[in-house]
C-alpha cells in the first residue's frame, strides 16, 4: 500500500473512532441528565415514567398523609398555579413540614411523582441558634429579633 493510501485509512478510522467516541459520551449524558421542572412545568410537559426528574415547590398545607405500615407518605406540592402529588417511601428531613420549600427527585407514574429522595429548603436568612445566640451576647446582632429565636 503507498504511503498516501496508509494516510487516507489512518484518518477514516481514526475518524470514525472519534465519532463513536462522542456518541458514547452523549449517551452517557443523557442517562445521568436530571431536568428541574416547578409543579405548573410539568402540565406543559410530556415526560417519560423512565426520565428522571426533580420538582421543587412548598409543601401544600394539610396535605401530609403518613402510611405508618410502610414508612411511606403522600403530599403536593405546590408553586401557587399548579400542583404535583408525591409518594415518597422512607425518612424524610427534619426541616420537611407545610408550607416547607422542597425538591423531590424520582419519576412520574399515573400523575403522580414517585419519590426516591426529598430534599428540604430553608430560606436564605436562616442562621444557626449559636451563632445568633453569639452576636446577641456580642451585640453585633443586626438581624430581625422575630428571625433569630
Amino acid at each position: 500500500m503507498k504511503p498516501k493510501h496508509q494516510r487516507l485509512v489512518f484518518i477514516t478510522v481514526s475518524v470514525v473512532f472519534l465519532c463513536l467516541s462522542v456518541v458514547i459520551t452523549l449517551r452517557a449524558f443523557r442517562d445521568n441528565l436530571v431536568f428541574f421542572y416547578s409543579p405548573s412545568d410539568l402540565a406543559s410537559h410530556t415526560i417519560s415514567p423512565t426520565q428522571l426528574i426533580r420538582v421543587g415547590g412548598l409543601v401544600e398545607a394539610g396535605t401530609i398523609a403518613r402510611n405508618n405500615n410502610d414508612d411511606s407518605m403522600t403530599f403536593i406540592i405546590t408553586d401557587g398555579k399548579g400542583k404535583v402529588s408525591v409518594h415518597y417511601k422512607g425518612l424524610v428531613p427534619n426541616l420537611f413540614r407545610d408550607g416547607q420549600g422542597i425538591v423531590a427527585e424520582g419519576n412520574i407514574t399515573n400523575n403522580q411523582l414517585e419519590a426516591k429522595s426529598i430534599l428540604a429548603k430553608h430560606d436564605e436568612k436562616y442562621m444557626p441558634r449559636e451563632v445568633v445566640d453569639a452576636l446577641k451576647r456580642s451585640g453585633r446582632w443586626k438581624g430581625d429579633p422575630n428571625n433569630g429565636r
